[in-house]
């Protein structure tokens, strides 16, 4: 019976890549399944044979504590170095997308608060 191990909504080419070649490498029997045209699936990596479930699960979950490590590594440097991505380098960066967010913002409070006011006599 067939096992998913990998979903691969959200997932990086380059991890899903490095998930695949993992496997092929340590001779895991599994194939993928491609996103569905609607988007109601995204596709995923599955395990074709049962008996090799278990080691399966350990290589995965080995990979993705090295690479949960590497990620954290790679954040503190870019923090260390100021390149991390910030709120205002995100606002300097798209000053409209933050112009119109505010301007949404007011609108839902005035509407909100807008019966309170007329209906206050």
């Amino acid at each position: 019976m067939a096992k998913l191990l990998l979903n691969l909504r959200n997932v990086p080419d380059d991890e899903a890549d490095d998930v695949r070649d993992l496997f092929v490498t340590h001779a895991i029997d599994v194939y993928e399944t491609k996103p569905s045209m609607w988007g109601v699936s995204a596709g995923g990596i599955w395990l074709a044979d049962a008996k090799q479930l278990d080691e399966a699960l350990r290589l995965l979950a080995q990979y993705q504590v090295q690479r949960s490590a590497s990620a954290r590594e790679e954040r503190e440097a870019a923090i260390r170095e100021g390149r991390a991505p910030s709120t205002w380098s995100n606002l300097r960066s798209n000053p409209r997308q933050a112009v119109i967010a505010v301007l949404g913002i007011v609108l839902m409070l005035a509407i909100v608060t807008l019966p309170f006011l007329l209906f206050r006599y």
